[in-house]
């Protein structure tokens, strides 16, 4: 029986850990062939061991310029094309009003919006027509959670480049879309938290927050990227969904 992504080629940035590696996974098994980079090596070189077949692994930071460059060169000559992107690199912490460092500033945006951009920008020659991108936005691009101003503002760039993108890109039928997912039992959401008490405290809150009591998972998430970047969504574009358990939604 013939598998969703049989003879595609994907990359997922950040892909070492959470929810980049578990869409790399879901995207695998239904046959495509998976790029997946991340900035740490162990980290990265483990995860690939869990992808079967095991894909190919390139050590990048995706706001890096150059190291993206490298990421592209190496897809090139690899498989001489890309049909999926999904630009999932990216990070966050807290900080208030008041205590915004221009290092956390420039740090997130980095990440965020600036590695997003060029993640998007560079892969273009070597997209066909008709390929998809999936972007990796967030619930708190919509909402105003508290000490969490600069990740907000650069996930709402993030939906915003979804419709400027669809646009731009229409003469050539490539479609965008963004994922913004709710709170994602992942390492990057516990990495919030101080220590093992606090995370626990934070976990309840968020999912007191949640229609459905609950965190989500990582292959919740994959599932729709799934969705998005298959033919089902064939007339899918410049839409956001939302991965929240209706957190944003109610």
């Amino acid at each position: 029986m013939p598998r969703k992504f049989d003879g595609k080629i994907a990359l997922v940035t950040g892909g070492s850990s959470g929810i980049g590696l578990a869409i790399a996974q879901h995207f695998a098994r239904e046959g495509a062939f998976v790029f997946i980079t991340g900035r740490r090596k162990h980290e990265l070189e483990k995860a690939a061991k869990s992808i079967a077949p095991e894909p190919a692994a390139i050590q990048a930071d995706v706001a890096n310029l150059v190291e993206l460059s490298r990421v592209y060169q190496q897809i090139g000559q690899k498989t001489g094309r890309l049909d999926i992107l999904v630009a999932n690199a990216g990070s966050g912490s807290f900080a208030p009003l008041g205590a915004i460092s221009e290092e956390h500033f420039d740090q997130t945006l980095d990440a965020n919006v600036k590695g997003t951009l060029f993640t998007v920008q560079k892969a273009l020659p070597l997209m066909p027509d008709g390929s998809t991108i999936v972007l990796i936005g967030s619930t708190a691009g919509s909402e105003g959670v508290g000490a969490f101003g600069v990740y907000a503002a650069s996930k709402a760039a993030i939906r915003s480049f979804a419709r400027t993108w669809a646009t731009d890109l229409k003469q050539r039928k490539i479609r965008v879309n963004v994922i913004s997912p709710g709170p994602i039992e992942t390492p990057g959401l516990a990495g919030l938290a101080s220590d093992d008490d606090t995370r626990r405290g934070m976990y309840a809150a968020f999912a007191g927050q949640i229609p459905l009591g609950r965190l989500g998972q990582p292959d919740e998430v994959a599932k729709v990227a799934s969705f998005l970047a298959s033919e089902d969504a064939s007339f899918v574009n410049g839409i956001e969904l939302f991965v929240d358990g209706g957190a944003a939604q109610v």
